[in-house]
C-alpha cells in the first residue's frame, strides 16, 4: 500500500455512497453533492446503468471529483466501471477471485469486511482499503480496536457515518469514511429534493473541514 494510492483517498476523506433509482437522479444528486462540498462519488451498482453514470460524472467534473463504483460484486462489473473511468472500486464484502479482478484493473480497490479474521483476508489479498461495513454495528469504538492488530491497515466505516460522529470516526483511525443514506437519504433522491442533499452535503464538508483543522 503507497502513499500515492492512499493520497486521493485520504484528500477526499467522505465518499457519498450512492444509490439513485435512474441514471438522471443520480447526475442531478452528484451536482448537489459537489455543489454542497462533498467531491467522493461511490456510484453503486444498485443504480440502473452505473458505469455509464460514473463515465457521465467524470467527463462533466474531470480532476474536482473523485468517481468510482461501489457494490461491486462480479468481475465483470470491476472490469465495466474501470472502463468506465473509475478511480476506485467497493465491494461489500472480500472474494478472492473478485478481488483479483478488481486490482488487475489498476483502480484503488476497497473490500469489505468486519471481523478481525476479514480484515485479514482483505489485507491479504492485496486490498488497498479495508471498508468496515456495516459500520454502524459497532461503532468508533469497534474500528478504534481493529486498530490495535492492524495498526498500518488503512480502515473505511461504510454505514453509521454521520457529521455529528465523523470526527470521532477519524479519531479512531479511519483513513476515510463512506456515507449513505445520512447523506444522500433515499427519501430525497425519491422526491428529487436536491436541496436537502446539498444541505447534507454542506453539513459533512463542514464536519471534515473542522476535523482537519483540529
Amino acid at each position: 500500500m503507497t502513499t500515492d494510492v492512499l493520497a486521493p483517498v485520504r484528500a477526499t476523506g467522505v465518499l457519498a455512497v450512492l444509490r439513485a433509482p435512474s441514471p438522471e437522479h443520480a447526475m442531478r444528486a452528484i451536482d448537489a453533492l459537489i455543489s454542497g462540498g462533498i467531491r467522493g462519488i461511490e456510484v453503486t451498482y444498485s443504480t440502473p446503468d452505473a458505469a455509464d453514470v460514473i463515465a457521465r460524472a467524470i467527463a462533466t467534473y474531470g480532476a474536482s471529483a473523485y468517481v468510482g463504483a461501489g457494490t461491486v460484486t462480479t468481475e465483470a462489473q470491476a472490469r465495466e466501471a474501470a472502463d468506465a473511468g473509475a478511480a476506485f472500486l467497493v465491494s461489500p464484502g472480500t472474494r478472492p477471485e473478485l478481488t483479483r479482478a478488481m486490482k488487475a484493473t489498476g483502480a484503488v480497490t476497497m473490500t469489505g469486511a468486519l471481523t478481525p479474521t476479514e480484515v485479514m483476508t482483505a489485507v491479504e489479498l492485496g486490498s488497498d482499503v479495508v471498508k468496515i461495513f456495516p459500520a454502524s454495528l459497532g461503532g468508533p469504538s469497534f474500528l478504534g480496536a481493529l486498530r490495535g492488530p492492524f495498526p498500518n491497515v488503512p480502515l473505511m466505516p461504510t454505514g453509521g457515518v454521520t457529521p455529528d460522529n465523523l470526527a470521532t470516526w477519524f479519531a479512531a483511525g479511519a483513513v476515510a469514511a463512506g456515507a449513505g443514506g445520512d447523506l444522500v437519504p433515499g427519501a430525497a433522491l425519491a422526491s428529487e429534493d436536491y436541496e436537502e442533499i446539498t444541505r447534507r452535503a454542506h453539513l459533512f464538508a463542514d464536519a471534515l473541514r473542522a476535523v482537519r483543522e483540529a
